[in-house]
């Protein structure tokens, strides 16, 4: 994986540095609830102000489908980034054209001013190539900064980085050498957790991964699938029964790669999905018909910990159970925390993405200790797939 990064970028006081960002940050009633992407964004924006740049923040908000929206306008995130920044940050009513260029013009070296929602123009998300040059205009360098939206090949993301000299920021970076230390050239043995709801919704990762890691921990209602494979009753499980066959499939071509495929043995079920119902932990044998599988059991919760142990790297993607309701966060907690210290004594390089898992090491507390936490959804899921993701490939 090559790019170059902030630290090839040579002297750039006074020139215009157009940055991709992702500031799609949750919002209710115009504020933001949840900040952590600002954050992220402001490393590389504050060292380009200091180094005398004038930063061009572009972004997107929501889906405004190219139309012009004042419910999906980027002025919201104004105040929000200069309280985290701790500076001034301007706002320009356009990405593209005369307003936009003259506006721009108006800045001096140091300033920073975000520029108008890139997906109010049609041409975005098509990648239009007579939009990226309108766009091109307003810069002289592009930064990307956005792993996030790396998985997109459009103007800002993709388009940009063939006209213009392009560079990672440092959040991406950060996400690109975590990703390779994971998965592109890592220290073995490789544990994947792969959780979630659906096999469909990750039959590319698993396929991938199987092929790539040492060990492979099934988790969420995909196990119930796998073991109903494998001729285990699972009740009233969340269950894909029409994809027992690709389940073989993936079991068989595990075997044939030597991965060993962590399936729970014991687990947790109830009649109902509430917070705190009536429980049995049970062998995964003992499942009655109008039962549902919540969550891993102890001792197989145990059992991914000691083989975690003899791993050197961990990929995770995904919870282990409905750890949204207690006491189904029981195993998925446990993780998390077992993870965290492995990481912290030196033993294990940590890398989890996903909004599910990232919202479970947050509740764990221990989001700070791990190697790396991606908050990239869509993007980290297709480099798990081993799909090359276009924003990135535009800066090789």
């Amino acid at each position: 994986m090559t790019f170059k990064s902030l630290d090839d970028i040579g002297e750039i006081k006074g020139k215009r540095v157009l940055v991709r960002e992702d500031l799609n940050v949750p919002m209710d009633d115009g504020k933001v609830t949840d900040d952590t992407r600002l954050r992220a964004a402001a490393p590389t924006i504050a060292e380009l102000a200091d180094k005398g740049a004038i930063v061009l923040i572009l972004a997107h908000f929501g889906r405004p489908k190219g139309e012009r929206n004042p419910d999906m306008s980027l002025a919201m995130v104004t105040t929000p980034l200069r309280d985290v920044l701790g500076r001034d940050v301007r706002f320009i009513g356009d990405c593209v054209g005369e307003q936009a260029e003259e506006a721009v013009a108006q800045l001096q070296p140091g300033d920073i001013a975000i520029l108008e929602n890139t997906r109010f123009h049609k041409g975005e998300e098509k990648n239009d190539p007579e939009l990226a040059k309108a766009m091109a205009k307003l810069g002289d360098l592009y930064v990307n900064d956005a792993f996030s939206a790396a998985h997109r090949a459009h103007v800002s993301t993709e388009g940009l980085a063939h006209i213009l000299p392009a560079f990672a920021g440092r959040s991406m970076q950060a996400e690109l050498e975590a990703l390779e230390k994971a998965l592109g050239k890592p220290e073995h043995p490789v544990m994947a957790v792969v959780g979630g709801a659906k096999v469909s919704t990750k039959l590319d990762v698993l396929k991938q991964m199987v092929t790539q890691v040492d060990h492979l921990v099934i988790g969420g209602g995909m196990a119930n699938t796998f073991l109903a494979a494998r001729g285990v009753n699972v009740g009233k499980s969340l269950c894909e029964h029409d994809l027992k066959d690709t389940a073989l499939e993936i079991l068989d071509a595990a075997d044939k790669a030597d991965c060993t495929v962590h399936l729970p043995y014991d687990v947790v079920v109830s009649k109902e999905f509430r917070a705190n119902p009536p429980v049995r932990t049970i062998n995964v044998h003992e499942v009655a018909d109008d039962e549902m599988i919540l969550d891993c059991g102890p001792s197989a919760s145990e059992q991914i910990a000691d083989a975690l142990k003899t791993c050197k790297t961990l990929v995770w993607n995904g919870p282990l159970g409905a750890f949204e309701m207690a006491p189904f966060d029981t195993a998925t907690m446990a993780l998390a925390k077992i993870t965290a210290a492995l990481t912290k004594s030196g033993s294990l390089i940590s890398v989890a993405g996903g909004g599910d898992t990232v919202a479970a090491v947050n509740v764990a507390g221990v989001a700070d200790d791990l190697t790396f936490v991606s908050t990239a959804g869509g993007a980290f899921l297709e480099w798990m797939e081993g799909r090359e993701l276009p924003g990135v490939a535009a800066l090789g």
